[in-house]
């Protein structure tokens, strides 16, 4: 049976990679891709699928209330995967309050929408619907040297991003609880992989290193993240949409733990190797630590292996082989979103519609 999903933030880095996982894997679907078009949002991401009739892109901001019940009544939606968020901690501590209008209010618009939609009598839903949150390992805060989050980890949120996730996680469990809509939660690890805005660890250091830049490395960069390339990640996303118990939360997580720094100077050597042996470590410009900087996050996730069979299939050392030639093969890319020519050229396409 076809299925229409709707993506919000689809333009964005893990989105777009998700649009092109199912278009690839799933023939009878519809992908309606809803996205503002901010700074992240780039449809030069999806410029491989903008002409296949199985999907469709709706220029809208999941603010605009009015706007997300229309694309329910225009559309049979069965699926919403709602990656539309305001992603960077840095950006979040010196402005929470659009944060807080996307994140959380954003969020409530979607769920509102949903449940108007799919409501069939109190309570009960047109069957096969789903409501999944893609959400992040960052509500729950930080770890010591340590221990992994799991689903029942009290959330903890130690910045504006996180606390105005954790507020949209608590939402959409609410709506769960009290109108008994069908969500799920993932919270995942730090994703890395292809189209991923540079302003962001491992393409900010890919395209320094190109242009050998400085490379700005918070405090000692010890801090210890998780890393998940990002198709891994949207296989579990699919997954849970299609498999997953209703109302459940499913840490994903890469196993692949890594510091900082570690990271850092992975790339510069393997840049170094593929392209100029002149790339080294002298680079790297260690600068004052994040505020509220959390020391280390770490996953768990046992339970959607246990369920669902998922695993990660990509460890780090060849994901980020991978993710660093697929920039080098794609510098154009790069060039036209650190320049800002993919917002001039993409958004006068769509302007008026």
């Amino acid at each position: 049976m076809s299925k229409t999903y709707l993506v919000t933030g689809g333009a964005g880095f893990i989105g777009s990679n998700f649009i092109h996982y199912i278009l690839e894997r799933h023939q009878d679907i519809l992908v309606v891709n809803v996205d503002k078009l901010t700074y992240a949002g780039n449809l030069e991401n999806l410029k491989a699928v903008m002409d296949d009739n199985r999907y469709a892109f709706i220029q809208a901001d999941v603010c605009d209330r009015e706007a997300m019940v229309r694309l329910f009544e225009q559309y049979n939606i069965d699926y919403v995967v709602n990656f539309a968020a305001e992603s960077h901690v840095d950006r979040s501590i010196t402005d929470p309050g659009v944060f807080v209008s996307t994140n959380v209010m954003g969020t409530l618009n979607l769920l509102d929408a949903a449940k108007s939609s799919w409501m069939t009598g109190e309570d009960t839903y047109r069957e096969g619907v789903r409501f999944l949150q893609v959400s992040t390992d960052e509500v729950y805060g930080s770890l010591g040297p340590e221990g992994f989050f799991t689903e029942t980890t009290p959330l903890d949120p130690h910045s504006p991003y996180s606390a105005s996730k954790a507020s949209a996680d608590l939402l959409v469990k609410a709506y769960g609880d009290t109108y008994k809509l069908p969500v799920n939660i993932t919270r995942c690890s730090n994703n890395y992989g292809p189209y991923q805005f540079p302003e962001k660890l491992i393409p900010l250091m890919i395209n320094n290193c190109l242009n050998k830049n400085s490379l700005p490395v918070y405090g000692d960069g010890m801090q210890v993240r998780d890393w998940l390339y990002v198709e891994d990640h949207c296989k579990a996303i699919d997954l849970v949409i299609r498999k997953g118990a209703l109302g459940e939360v499913y840490n994903i997580g890469g196993h692949n733990e890594k510091p900082n720094i570690e990271i850092v100077k992975s790339i510069i050597a393997y840049v170094a190797e593929k392209l100029d042996p002149s790339i080294d470590e002298r680079l790297i410009k260690h600068v004052t630590d994040r505020k509220g900087h959390d020391w280390r996050y770490g996953i768990d996730p046992t339970k959607i292996r246990e369920a669902l069979g998922w695993e990660p299939e990509t460890m780090f050392s060849e994901g980020i082989r991978k993710t660093i030639d697929w920039y080098l093969e794609n510098r154009q890319w790069m060039e036209h979103v650190t320049s800002g020519s993919y917002q001039q050229y993409y958004r006068s396409m769509y302007a008026g519609r």
